[in-house]
């Protein structure tokens, strides 16, 4: 079985740096992916893909990149569930990134990977 992916679009915003509890670096980012085709109002919809990156992927996209910059994200999907304080359940589906290349032109395509700890 297979679960892996790579999807390409622009930051929606600068993504931040933080630590977990056992001082593991993570960062949530977002990713805009214009769909290929246009809908029935003749115009192309956005797919907004949320991500997470770790340890040194996270520390490298949040210290090169900003809002606007264009990355290629190649990971695994992943599902979870939230229970909210009403007693409801959300499902969340996000991409792990393993890998992250910078496309925008000022970062040279530039790849890191996540280094196995």
């Amino acid at each position: 079985m297979l679960n892996q992916l790579v999807v390409v679009g622009r930051l929606v915003r600068d993504p931040e740096l933080r630590k977990t509890e056992t001082g593991r670096n993570v960062t949530n980012i977002t990713i805009a992916v214009p769909r290929g085709y246009k809908n029935s109002n003749g115009e192309y919809d956005t797919d907004y893909i949320d991500c997470v990156l770790w340890s040194n992927v996270a520390e490298s996209t949040t210290e090169y990149c900003r809002k606007g910059d264009l990355l290629g994200v190649k990971g695994r999907i992943q599902t979870r569930k939230i229970e909210l304080e009403d007693e409801k359940v959300r499902h969340v589906t996000e991409i792990i990134g393993e890998r992250v290349t910078f496309l925008s032109s000022s970062h040279n395509a530039k790849t890191v990977e996540e280094k196995e700890d």
